[in-house]
């Protein structure tokens, strides 16, 4: 029984200290054409009308607000102090099991504070954690790739 104990807080201590190793890294700026998508399994999002946008959804940890927006490919979208550039998205061969992933860009534009880079990567819509904004106002996560429907102005939700 006290091996089984001290197994757990082992186990639980390097969880931990990779965790905080994680959080004291920055993060690292790669261009998103310097990823693979790995025999096809990932392309970009199918020609048609409206232009390529992320949906995304974003997370106010302060009011415990959500909201789903969209954020077209290549321009800079803002969710409170945020300002999230989507640089590519990609969607799932019909073959495939569905999946979207974005790369993300996210500053923080804090008032009366120099801007912050929070984020420059990409992010699964399968798999949020493996690859998620760490901050302790907001969360975003990728929920889909797809074309924009329509010329509606977005939504002031």
């Amino acid at each position: 029984m006290r091996a089984l104990a001290a197994v757990a807080v082992f186990a639980a201590g390097s969880v931990m200290g990779i965790g905080m190793a994680a959080a004291q890294t920055p993060p690292q700026s790669v261009p998103p054409q310097s990823v693979s998508t790995d025999s096809a399994t990932l392309r970009a999002i199918p020609a048609g009308l409206g232009k390529p946008i992320a949906e995304l959804q974003g997370l106010d940890k302060v009011t415990a607000r959500t909201r789903r927006f969209a954020a077209p490919v290549g321009e800079a979208t803002r969710f409170g102090t945020l300002e999230i550039t989507v640089g590519d998205c990609l969607v799932d061969t019909p073959d495939a099991a569905s999946e979207s992933a974005a790369y993300l860009t996210i500053v923080d534009h804090k008032p009366g504070q120099a801007e912050q880079k929070l984020f420059a990567g990409w992010m699964f819509a399968s798999t949020p954690s493996l690859s998620a904004l760490d901050d302790g106002v907001y969360d975003v996560r990728v929920l889909a790739c797809t074309r924009s429907q329509g010329s509606s102005p977005p939504s002031s939700r």
